[in-house]
């Protein structure tokens, strides 16, 4: 019996062994489903207080919007009120009762009645900021759910197309849009307080070596007429492919990276939260040359070597003590490089506020503008000048959030070949007009020696040897004038005078220095 009786169990089909083991549904206890965060009662007591008072409304208007209320319905009382508020009229029970006798959501929660009743629960004016405030932060918590949620679906969805790094820049730069969508911060600030900070900014240059209210380049002129690199401003170095950008840009960085002195607090402790004393702590984003390519141009820079040399291993024994004793120089120098080709103005703008919250920030150089692409979300565009715009946006934006200078160097479109001047202007500019509407700076470099070495003149049909040597001679003698000099042309800035700085340039190490004129020589101005 104990053996037939165990039989149907043991034939019984799968089906119906799985279907035995399944556990009926219960009915869903509603009050236990979790519900994104958000405030009724809060709603309510504001709107009201709003009502009531349309005062009220101008100690939120400024952070809170109709989108940031948990109830659709009380969002639209308040989109309603607000309208009403600013076209200078009334908002009241009475005056809104027209616009919501036809609303059928208004209606399932009593109508126009309703709003009588808000104003029955309203808060003091004086608690309606503290409200307001309580709404707005429930907001950013639903948000911050929904982007979890989303980041968590698109890391399950394996898609060949979509890398885990391209999905944490996203991650990031909606958690950044959140944060800077709706603050409560900012405003009108008193006169008196921006003078103290511009006081602050005057005391800081006049302990700086060079007396400048920005980061110092390391170039005397260029510094006097820019006052150094201002935080949240955006500079473009532009020119012709060999007139030195990459140098000039590499120049700069290392100038203000060998001058860095970091802020101390009142403990003598390092504050990265503080504008350094002098120098800055660079992020160099390099699109075009290696990390190891743009060391050697530091090293070449540093040691008087050759960088072609040093490339193809041209070098004396006693070089390498030069090696040795620039590394060490070097070794302590807070330059950081990121070589990631076609970089997107996202992931650099993620890489720099890493890198300011771990070692502080206080330049940004990007090496070039045209090889950056702009955000994924546009990046089915084909219009180059609208890539462009986003791209100088963008890092403006950059400048601007972490309070640096970003230096964006550009080429410039072969117009300036076609001319007899090679100097450039600002029509020259690729995608000029986003670029030189974003910038507050534009600089370009010229060096008229590299036209001039090109352009040695020849014998012309039946010219006489008096007039070829004459030729010959005014060629060699502007070959002699222009040697070894360029010239930095500011042809835009936002808080000074234009003009054309000088700087003496030396091709073998690719290196800029000042221009030692006559009037630097002893018995001279300086």
């Amino acid at each position: 019996m104990g053996r037939r009786s165990a039989h149907p169990a043991v034939l019984s089909s799968p089906m119906e062994t799985t279907t035995s083991r399944v556990t009926p549904l219960r009915e869903p206890d509603l009050e236990r489903v979790p519900q994104p965060p958000a405030n009724t009662e809060a709603e309510q007591a504001l709107l009201g207080a709003i009502l009531i008072n349309n005062v009220a409304y101008q100690r939120v208007a400024e952070f809170l919007v109709a989108e940031h209320f948990g109830n659709g319905v009380h969002g639209r009382i308040y989109a309603a009120i607000a309208k009403l508020i600013e076209r200078g009229q009334i908002a009241n029970p009475v005056t809104l009762k027209n616009l919501f006798d036809q609303d059928g959501a208004l209606a399932e929660i009593g109508g126009a009645q309703y709003l009588a009743r808000l104003a029955e629960s309203a808060v003091t004016i004086i608690n309606a900021e503290h409200y307001g405030r309580n709404i707005h932060d429930l907001y950013l918590r639903r948000e911050l759910i929904t982007i979890g949620q989303d980041i968590v679906t698109e890391a399950f969805q394996h898609d060949l197309d979509d890398l885990a790094p391209e999905q944490i820049e996203r991650a990031e730069s909606k958690l950044f849009e959140l944060a800077s969508s709706g603050q409560a911060e900012g405003g009108f600030q008193p006169f008196t307080t921006a003078l103290a900070s511009a006081i602050t900014m005057a005391q800081a240059a006049f302990k700086r070596d060079g007396k400048t209210v920005g980061v110092a380049s390391g170039f005397i002129d260029l510094d006097k007429k820019l006052g150094g690199l201002h935080p949240s401003d955006l500079v473009i170095l532009a020119g012709r492919p060999s007139m030195g950008k990459t140098a000039l840009g590499t120049n700069i960085a290392f100038n203000a990276a060998k001058a860095y002195r970091a802020a101390r607090g009142a403990d003598g402790r390092i504050d990265l939260s503080r504008a350094a004393e002098d120098g800055a702590v660079i992020g160099f984003f390099s699109l075009e040359m290696s990390a190891e390519q743009l060391a050697t141009r530091i090293l070449a820079e540093e040691s008087g070597i050759s960088s072609d040399k040093i490339r193809r291993g041209e070098v004396r024994r006693e070089d390498f003590d030069k090696f040795v004793a620039a590394s060490q120089r070097l070794a302590s120098v807070p330059l950081y490089i990121d070589d990631t080709p076609a970089l997107s103005v996202t992931a650099l703008r993620t890489r720099a506020r890493r890198l300011k919250r771990q070692h502080g920030l206080g330049l940004i150089v990007v090496d070039y503008l045209q090889l950056m692409r702009p955000s994924a979300s546009s990046r089915g565009s084909e219009n180059r000048v609208q890539e462009i715009s986003e791209i100088t946006r963008g890092l403006k934006a950059i400048a601007k959030e972490l309070d640096v200078p970003v230096v964006a160097l550009s080429q410039l479109s072969r117009a300036v070949e076609q001319r007899e001047d090679k100097r450039p202007m600002l029509s020259d500019l690729r995608e000029s007009g986003s670029i030189e509407q974003d910038a507050d700076v534009v600089m370009f470099i010229f060096r008229e020696e590299y036209y001039l070495s090109r352009g040695e003149p020849s014998r012309r049909a039946e010219e006489s040897d008096d007039k070829f040597n004459d030729r010959y001679d005014r060629w060699k003698e502007r070959c002699e004038s222009t040697y070894a000099m360029a010239e930095i042309i500011i042809a835009k800035q936002r808080h000074g005078p234009i003009g054309t700085v000088k700087l003496h340039f030396e091709a073998e190490t690719t290196k800029f220095d000042n221009l030692i004129g006559a009037e630097r020589l002893p018995g001279g101005e300086y």
